[in-house]
């Protein structure tokens, strides 16, 4: 096999140490040499990520100019500059000129990720060059370089081992594996999948104990960090559904326009009018059409989303999530740190023949032990005292309190021990004092066990404690310590039948056992533990599921979304955890979670993929490209995917989702800059909340744009009307942009400080295929345009033909009733189904104030001389107000009795489903 100095990935973990050593001309005793290390750094450059160029500045922002409604309203704006309407002009370029800057300002790029992953990687490392141990920047690394590492390190490139000692490397990051991994130095098969390569250790990784020399293998891009990178860099920026929606309504709205204008041309034409004279009057309906606040609406409705949504502890980066979590119908989550608390807990103690309960989760001492369901004092149980007394002091690790939060200082499985002994009331302090340690026998993986020696303080006796895997501690023991504290022979088949149903329940089980010695033992030796101790018990540990977490999953169910678990960890763990958390049904009930492991999923055919992944609730032992795949082979199913994590390895499939939900706290800085939202509290609960308010948000879209449309509609339904049938123009370009533009900002802006209403979380997901108008709001739409044109026709024909108004009276009052139509139409689209008492007439005051500003504009619009010059309007009479209003009231009862008749034929519907289902009631 042909190994070329890390230029290609290989597979490393197969190919013979001495092999590699050959292949890259190195003597691990001695090392490159300096002369060597320079050929290969010019040859391979640094060991460094390569930052990947996106889109300059200027470019993204051009490109927030892109869009079908954009082009509509900086068409508006030069038919309007044509028209000598430069205030106008001036106005709708400005709205259309800060849409562009927000949208440039919030969405962030995967440049970000690709830059914390360069950070993450610059340290200084150990190595040894020319025979002699020196501290190196991680850049200078080249392939062939031997590097020393310890507890502490963080590795610098991919390694592969040549000798180790006792050494455990965190790679929770990488591969999400909830505890650190023991490395060794054994050539491995060739399908070894990546998160059980023992003999590496990969770049970003953190050594948590024992100490390593090894080789390097790759690096820079050509690292397992690298391809990662790469991943991020290649995954597809997604649209989402709210702007693919907009976009096609947006392109509809383009052509109707300009067909309809051409249309215009043409009848006029045919009517003998002039070119010059039609062509203003398709300027007036396209102006008409045009709905000008829009873009201004979607960009604010977000902004508010964002802002709310950053109250309930998520943090947008890009607009559009907010919506996308509303329509979310998958969320792939990862298990450690996300569903779980990342902190090994000690649930179970097997001590003197008894089964203990442990309460509480995580690294606090909050909890008690409890035995049947009530809480137990140590004092009179000697063997659950020495079970817990031995994991306390054969540990090497710490917990310290920082930032309000308690940390491990060394191995999360010896801090689980540590919390476990605190619940009971044991005090480390207080034990160490009274029982010093004398020696150690550190844990080592051929010997799967650590040993410790104690000197009793007070008589000199020393004593041996010990913890380890199940059968090394059970093979070396002659006798049990049973519940009062005597020896007992030990019955080492029903032992392991208990490890056994604790290991399939997903707890990683160790065993404790002890020895006394003579009063002057002071040398450990393996020796003195190979047989005579007395077994004194298991732990039985998990990273325990969030209490929130169980609770958030069951209200995703309940809202129609399924939530699937995406992990590194072990199957069993992964199946541990979502039953407990009830992915499958409620917590607990037994149903079987159904789990595919990466192996598996290597020989699932790109074909079938998409049907695994859509029954399947659990995914073990993934690869960071399995993640990504599983991501993309549920979209190409249909389904808008939510994607949250907070490690290296979840980065490419939190940039490919729809949204990618990263954690704010122990997520990597790679993770935060690939995803679209950031949870500030790490808590999968905050997800529910982030959907509820995404729905929120798009029922306020969709009110906004159900609101505006007949206004749209009207305005050119009058114009088309009034041009094919050679009629005088009953309203004006200018005084069309006034309605539009007022009417957007005090009254239809205001719809988007609508409270979520009630039930929102019971319906399911919006399907990403349906429209943003249904066929029912579109005929509401139809028929509010219908009344707003009657109305506008009517008494524009009593004004000038009974009235004996003049044609100037007469377009004044054609204005104010579409306005005041749109006044009470507002008042109905509060809510799309009930009424606004439903909502509650003061859940939104912002949207009376509105009403009341947008009344008194309209006075100003009538009534003040330079808005008469302005705008080509004269003071109306009371009578003409009086009618006004009676056309508003009239839209208002018109919608509300549509909405009526709805809301009672579904109810009969479902009456009559229920009839045909369970019979007639008794």
């Amino acid at each position: 096999m042909e190994i070329t100095h890390g230029s290609e990935r290989h597979a490393w973990h197969q190919i013979p140490i001495e092999e590699i050593g050959r292949e890259l001309s190195v003597d691990f005793r001695e090392g490159l040499s300096e002369p060597e290390v320079k050929i290969r750094q010019e040859k391979y450059g640094p060991n460094r990520l390569t930052a990947r160029s996106g889109k300059s500045a200027f470019k993204r922002f051009l490109l927030q100019f892109h869009q079908p409604l954009i082009y509509i309203l900086l068409a508006a704006t030069l038919v309007t500059f044509f028209l000598r309407e430069y205030v106008d002009s001036a106005v709708i370029f400005f709205v259309v000129f800060v849409n562009a800057i927000v949208g440039f300002l919030q969405e962030s790029k995967a440049e970000n990720a690709i830059g914390a992953l360069s950070k993450m990687v610059v340290t200084e490392t150990t190595v040894r060059r020319d025979g002699r141990k020196m501290r190196v920047p991680s850049e200078s690394l080249v392939p062939g370089d031997v590097v020393l590492l310890q507890s502490g390190d963080r590795v610098p490139a991919d390694l592969r081992f040549f000798t180790v000692r006792s050494l455990q490397v965190d790679e929770s990051m990488l591969t999400g594996e909830s505890v650190p991994v023991e490395k060794s130095v054994i050539t491995l098969a060739p399908d070894t999948i990546f998160a059980e390569r023992k003999n590496q250790a990969f770049a970003g990784s953190l050594v948590t104990y024992g100490q390593a020399e090894g080789v390097v293998a790759a690096i820079g891009d050509k690292t397992e960090m690298g391809q990662i990178a790469n991943l991020i860099s290649t995954a597809a920026d997604l649209s989402t559904p709210l702007t693919r929606k907009i976009e096609q309504f947006s392109r509809l709205l383009l052509y109707a326009i300009l067909g309809l204008a051409a249309a215009t041309i043409g009848v006029g034409m045919w009517h003998g009018e002039s070119l010059g004279e039609m062509f203003m009057a398709a300027v007036a309906f396209a102006v008409g059409a045009i709905p000008e606040g829009l873009p201004a609406a979607v960009t604010i409705t977000l902004a508010i989303g964002v802002s709310r949504m950053a109250r309930r502890r998520a943090i947008i980066r890009k607009l559009p999530a907010v919506e996308t979590l509303g329509s979310t119908a998958v969320i792939c989550s990862d298990k450690t740190g996300t569903l779980t608390e990342n902190q090994m807990t000690v649930q179970q103690v097997f001590a003197g023949n008894a089964l203990y309960e442990v309460t509480g989760s995580g690294y606090e001492s909050h909890g008690e032990i409890r035995r049947e369901g009530r809480a137990v004092s140590l004092d009179a149980i000697p063997a659950l005292t020495e079970c817990l007394k031995a994991g306390l002091l054969c540990n090497d690790s710490q917990l310290v309190k920082k930032n309000n939060r308690v940390e491990v200082e060394g191995d999360p499985t010896e801090a689980a021990l540590i919390a476990a002994a605190r619940k009971g009331s044991l005090s480390e302090k207080e034990l160490n004092e009274r029982s010093p340690r004398v020696d150690s026998i550190p844990f080592e993986s051929e010997h799967q066990y650590m040993a410790t020696l104690h000197k009793s303080s007070e008589s000199g006796e020393g004593v041996i404690y010990m913890k380890g895997s199940v059968e090394r501690i059970l093979d070396q023991c002659a006798s049990i310590l049973e519940e009062g504290g005597s020896a007992a022979p030990l019955d080492k088949n029903r032992l392991h039948q208990i490890a056994n149903e604790m290991a399939a329940r997903g707890l990683r089980v160790l065993a404790f056992a002890t020895k006394k010695t003579a009063p002057g033992h002071s040398r450990l030796k393996h020796e003195d533990v190979m047989s005579g101790l007395t077994f004194l018990g298991f732990q039985a540990m998990i990273d325990p599921p969030r209490a929130e977490a169980i609770e958030a999953v069951r209200k995703c169910r309940q809202a129609g979304i399924r939530v699937k678990m995406i992990t590194g960890d072990h199957v069993l763990t992964a199946k541990a955890i979502a039953r407990q958390i009830g992915l499958s049904g409620a917590p607990g009930d037994g149903i079987e979670v159904a789990a595919v492991t990466g192996r598996e999923l290597e020989n699932v055919s790109d074909d079938d993929l998409p049907g695994v992944a859509d029954r399947t609730d659990v995914f073990a032992r993934v690869a960071p490209e399995q993640k990504l795949r599983l991501v993309k082979a549920l979209q190409s199913r249909g389904h808008v995917v939510a994607m949250t994590g907070d490690g290296v390895n979840d980065a490419p499939a939190l940039k490919q989702a729809d949204i990618g939900v990263a954690m704010g706290i122990t997520g990597t800085d790679v993770a935060k800059g690939a995803a679209d939202m950031i949870l500030t509290d790490d808590n999968f609960a905050s997800i529910e909340a982030a959907v509820e308010e995404g729905r929120g948000v798009f029922d306020n879209l969709k009110k906004f744009i159900v609101w505006t449309l007949p206004t749209n509609a009207g305005e050119a339904g009058v114009l088309l009307t009034a041009i094919f049938f050679g009629m005088a123009l009953p309203i004006l370009p200018v005084q069309l942009l006034w309605i539009n533009m007022s009417t957007a900002i005090f009254l239809g802006l205001m719809l988007v400080f609508e409270p979520m209403e009630k039930g929102l979380m019971l319906r399911p997901p919006r399907d990403p295929k349906e429209p943003i108008l249904t066929r029912v709001l579109l005929e509401r739409i139809g028929l509010v345009t219908l009344v707003m044109m009657a109305g506008a026709f009517a008494l524009f024909y009593w004004e000038r033909q009974i009235h004996g108004a003049t044609l100037q009276a007469a377009r004044t009052t054609v204005v104010n009733v579409i306005v005041f139509v749109e006044i009470f139409y507002l008042l109905n689209c509060r809510s799309l189904t009930r009424s606004m008492f439903f909502v509650g007439i003061f859940s939104n005051l912002r949207l009376l104030g509105g009403i009341a500003l947008m009344v008194l504009f309209q006075w100003a619009f009538t009534y003040l001389p330079f808005m008469n010059r302005w705008f080509h309007t004269v003071p109306l009479d009371l009578e003409t107000w009086f009618l006004i209003i009676i056309v508003g009231m009239v839209a208002y009862f018109v919608v509300e009795f549509e909405k009526w008749l709805r809301l009672r034929g579904k109810k009969k519907g479902i009456h009559n489903k229920e009839r045909h289902q369970y019979g007639p009631k008794v």
